[in-house]
């Protein structure tokens, strides 16, 4: 496979999902300085770079995601994160944003896990976006592991594409369900690497 047919997808590297954030898991901010040197150490390596980011709406719930006159129950419910416009949402200074060629807005108003759901800044869909760069493998990095990689990497397979996991630059909510995450994406065909 040439690095031109091959895209690297970052998945929600913000400040929220990295240590200090609301919802922010260990090793989120070695895991953004990490995607950094991927690409800086091997510019040539991908024919694109996309990332995603989710990008809540701050006042609603957004379709029922965050929780409203309850606890959160860190399934279905999340505490507020990620909202549109706040540092939060920024993604984590150690990822040089300089070396994304593609950005994925997700959430916006509803529940999303997947880069899948996301839209581009043009409305444009990433699988279609996919499509016209011709792009037939994808490389997945990024947080959380048991969440939004795990969308993100089964969409990417149902679009048709040859994935990997880079499994050094994943970072997740909890040992037990990362591990069951990945082995699920292995089940489907992903390849971990």
């Amino acid at each position: 496979m040439t690095a031109t047919t091959r895209a690297l997808l970052i998945v929600d590297v913000q400040n929220d999902f990295t240590e200090g954030g609301a919802l922010g898991v260990r090793g989120g901010a070695a895991l953004a300085a990490g995607v950094t040197r991927l690409l800086g150490d091997d510019p040539e390596r991908y024919g694109l770079v996309v990332a995603s980011r989710d990008w809540h709406h701050g006042d609603d719930t957004n379709g029922g995601h965050f929780a409203e006159g309850a606890e959160p129950d860190y399934v279905d419910t999340w505490p507020l994160h990620c909202v549109a416009g706040t540092l939060g949402a920024e993604y984590h200074p150690a990822l040089d944003a300089s070396l994304i060629d593609v950005h994925v807005k997700k959430g916006q108003g509803v529940p999303a896990y997947s880069a899948f759901e996301g839209t581009l800044d043009d409305g444009s869909a990433l699988a279609d976006e996919l499509t016209r760069r011709g792009i037939d493998e994808v490389d997945v990095v990024g947080i959380a592991t048991d969440y939004c990689v795990r969308a993100s990497a089964l969409d990417a397979l149902r679009s048709g594409r040859r994935v990997r996991i880079l499994t050094s630059l994943v970072a997740g909510v909890a040992p037990e369900s990362s591990a069951a995450a990945l082995a699920e994406l292995a089940s489907a065909g992903a390849v971990l690497v």
